[in-house]
């Protein structure tokens, strides 16, 4: 109970006269409070609990984000890196040359020609755009003579017209800088595709003793030993490449390439049942598994491993194991043609000739999604349906053209009318390529099976 009498206040102070340490208290309180009102209204202080602010990232961090993805092996996440790099800052020449050097190699990494040509045509862009903003800079002008070099091999009748481009580029960055590495080594891969072998030596020397470190170097002195059958020398200079960039996986494929190559070349003197032609299989199979090893640590899905052991598995006449190998990679890109018709071939050399038409039917004309997920062994109640369009006749595919033709008219019978479609596609072999005798001596016999049975082309 209230007490209403009670003398004690309630609710103030009955005093009238005020304290002056309270008045010196809140005249404190007032101007620290004006001040950080102040401060906060000129942004020199923050509320508190904002989210902390996300630093910009500058154009150099993503180059070093680039550098550091193709040391490790992840050229897609490189060539990301540099692509933001370049939008950040796009008038950095030198920049914009290396992310056209990564895109190069990577069209290495393509299962069909129209996939390397599209990565070839986009690294061919990028290097022009940076040979326009610094015209006189060596290394941009080294690079430009590399990616000029290998759009050649795939530019039909401009591969002349290239081939010259990269040289005129080579030329004029060691006018520039005469001690650039990197330009004697392009330039000695030039003359090697221009089989100027003795001067193609001389660059490649001087590449070596101006650039030891450096992986490029040492991967054109593999190719100039490759291209001059020295397959031993090549695969000491790969390796020694792999020492630099021991996660660049194309090399690796290099030197399994190598060594499957000696394989054959000794096969062809002793027998391929002889162990030294096993052991060069297995000696590539090793590096295969290496470069395998290392997308899978790197989180890369790249087919371009397993087609090989796969290829290598067929040549030791092991069908079985390069088919597991060949669907691997078909499982990778199962709408990829090319893969198709790989598979098709190993069917096919392995007498299989009921599961190599499907698969060569895929390559070759295209097949709907029921015929692919046959060829393919998928589950129709999970995958998704694919419709493979087929590859169209080119020396790349020409091998698919012909095998396909040649088992179909081997199996024709009455009822199974394959000769109708057999006699159309050697025709288109024939109209191509009919002036080469070696193709000529590979689709007159399957026309004449056809023929035995009163059909021809039209």
């Amino acid at each position: 109970m209230i007490d209403l009498n009670n003398s004690r206040p309630i609710f103030r102070n009955r005093n009238g006269h005020n304290n002056p340490y309270r008045i010196v208290i809140l005249l404190a309180l007032l101007m620290a409070g004006l001040f950080i009102l102040r401060g906060y209204q000129s942004g020199q202080v923050e509320a508190l609990f904002l989210p902390t602010p996300t630093p910009t990232r500058i154009p150099r961090s993503y180059a070093l984000e680039g550098e550091t993805q193709f040391v490790a092996g992840n050229l897609p996440a490189a060539i990301a890196a540099y692509q933001r790099a370049m939008e950040l800052d796009p008038t950095n020449a030198r920049l914009i040359a290396e992310l056209a050097r990564i895109q190069t190699y990577y069209s290495s990494l393509s299962t069909t020609d129209a996939i390397r040509i599209q990565r070839l045509q986009a690294a061919r862009e990028n290097i022009d755009k940076a040979t326009e903003l610094a015209p006189e800079d060596s290394f941009v002008l080294a690079i430009r003579a590399f990616v000029y070099d290998w759009n050649s091999i795939y530019a039909g009748e401009d591969a002349q017209r290239y081939l010259n481009e990269a040289e005129q580029s080579v030329i004029r960055a060691l006018q520039f800088d005469s001690n650039n590495a990197l330009a004697h080594a392009y330039y000695a891969e030039i003359l090697i595709d221009q089989q100027k072998y003795v001067q193609a030596d001389e660059s490649m020397r001087q590449a070596l003793e101006r650039g030891p470190d450096l992986m490029d170097v040492h991967r054109v002195s593999g190719y100039v030993q490759e291209s001059l059958g020295d397959y031993r020398a090549a695969i000491e200079e790969y390796l020694k490449a792999a020492e630099i960039t021991p996660n660049f996986t194309p090399l690796y494929i290099r030197i399994g390439a190598n060594y499957r190559t000696l394989g054959l070349k000794r096969a062809e003197v002793v027998g391929s049942d002889h162990p030294e032609v096993k052991e060069f299989y297995e000696q590539a199979l090793s590096y295969y598994a290496k470069a395998v090893a290392i997308n899978k640590q790197i989180g890369v899905q790249d087919p371009i491993p397993y087609l090989a052991i796969g290829r290598t598995y067929s040549q030791m006449g092991e069908f079985f194991a390069a088919s597991l190998n060949v669907r691997t990679a078909l499982s990778m890109l199962p709408a990829d043609p090319d893969i198709y018709g790989q598979l098709g071939l190993v069917y096919f050399r392995a007498r299989n000739y009921e599961s190599a038409i499907p698969a060569l039917q895929c390559a070759v004309r295209g097949c709907d999604a029921a015929t692919s997920c046959e060829v393919r062994q998928c589950n129709p109640d999970v995958d998704p349906p694919i419709e493979i369009e087929g590859l169209a006749l080119s020396p790349a595919s020409l091998i698919y053209y012909y095998t396909y033709g040649s088992v179909l008219a081997g199996m024709h019978r009455p009822g199974l009318d394959y000769c109708q479609e057999a006699v159309k596609v050697l025709a288109e072999v024939r109209a191509r390529y009919g002036n080469d005798p070696t193709i000529r001596a590979i689709i007159d016999p399957s026309e004449n099976i056809c023929a035995s049975y009163g059909i021809q082309a039209p």
